[in-house]
């Protein structure tokens, strides 16, 4: 069944089933809570905080780090280890030392990355509506200045990979969840609110 984001969880069952439509029997009910985890009946806007969506883009991205460092980084530290290891006093050793620092740091980051990776859903499927504003839309906003600013809502571990990638943790994202083209929207800050006039949605990436 595909992977969807439903009611700000991921749910589970058949497009027209869950709690966001009108209509919904008994045995749909009963489906939804027995069906496999992680697969839901329609799209909508997570706004649960933490949320732990991935786009496929960045799922990849985790996934391809990951195999590196167990298999091509890991094991060329081990080797320079033992082979500084072999030198001698591994006191006054700086590759040895620096070494082993090194082996722990990439040992944390696999245990991390695999432990994420287990725990994300990853959401591989455009939304019915394409016109509103859903996890992995590219948006643009004008502000009342007449600037405009375009970006991607994903997950939040993926907003280092591109700074026009936006969390859907962010109060930008929250605030423009759901809405659509012509909607205006007010975006709250420390600085101050700030209000923009949402002017573009798509699940593909701009053109300029």
């Amino acid at each position: 069944m595909n992977v969807y984001v439903c009611c700000g969880t991921a749910t589970w069952g058949h497009q027209r089933g869950c709690l966001c439509h009108a209509k919904s029997s008994k045995s749909d009910f009963a489906e939804r809570h027995n069906a496999p985890k992680r697969v839901s009946h329609c799209y909508a806007a997570p706004l649960v905080m933490k949320a732990s969506y991935i786009t496929p883009e960045g799922e990849k991205l985790l996934r391809d780090e990951l195999n590196h460092l167990w298999k091509n980084e890991r094991p060329r530290v081990t080797q320079e280890v033992s082979e500084a290891a072999a030198m001698g006093d591994r006191s006054e050793n700086a590759e040895y030392i620096y070494g082993k620092k090194r082996l722990r740091e990439i040992d944390r980051r696999i245990q991390f990355l695999a432990h994420r990776l287990d725990k994300l859903t990853v959401v591989r499927e455009t939304p019915p509506s394409t016109g509103r504003v859903f996890f992995g839309a590219w948006v643009r906003l004008e502000s009342e200045e007449g600037e405009f600013r375009q970006f991607r809502i994903v997950g939040p571990d993926e907003t280092d990979l591109d700074e026009a990638y936006v969390s859907i943790n962010s109060p930008m994202a929250r605030a423009i969840m759901r809405k659509e083209v012509g909607d205006e929207v007010t975006v709250r800050r420390p600085k101050g609110d700030t209000e923009f006039v949402i002017v573009a949605v798509q699940y593909k990436p701009f053109d300029d």
